[in-house]
């Protein structure tokens, strides 16, 4: 299904992989798989796919901070652009996300922080500005 999709809409579909403890969870994050995460981001490498959102699922809406480390290892391992979610706490997450110099990551979701005022929306775009 998904190589058919990317098929037809070529460079427009966006691929979520959902990880617990760097195992992809499925079902809306209720079965947990021996499938590693960046084995399966691997695996869409050549399938045309505009990007891939990367939650650690044990940090989404903690307001712990990014799983740093995961994120960056799924970046380094595909060259689809990976888009970092889950746990993002305050800019300094956003800082660390854009002072990584081996790779790129192309995009975070704020969720939680937003909501809280943890982080404002105009701090979040003014520091992505500063490298862009």
């Amino acid at each position: 299904i998904i190589q058919d999709a990317c098929d037809t809409f070529p460079e427009k579909i966006i691929l979520g992989i959902d990880a617990l403890k760097g195992k992809v969870a499925i079902r809306g994050w209720t079965q947990k798989t021996e499938q590693n995460a960046v084995d399966l981001a691997r695996r869409y490498e050549n399938h045309n796919i505009k990007a891939i959102v990367y939650t650690d699922i044990l940090r989404d809406g903690m307001g712990t901070g990014i799983n740093l480390e995961a994120t960056k290892a799924l970046a380094k391992a595909v060259s689809i652009p990976v888009i970092a979610s889950g746990g993002v706490a305050s800019i300094d997450d956003i800082k660390q996300l854009l002072a990584i110099d081996d790779c790129e990551i192309y995009g975070v979701i704020i969720g939680r922080a937003l909501y809280t005022g943890a982080i404002s929306l105009e701090e979040a775009i003014k520091e992505s500005k500063k490298v862009s």
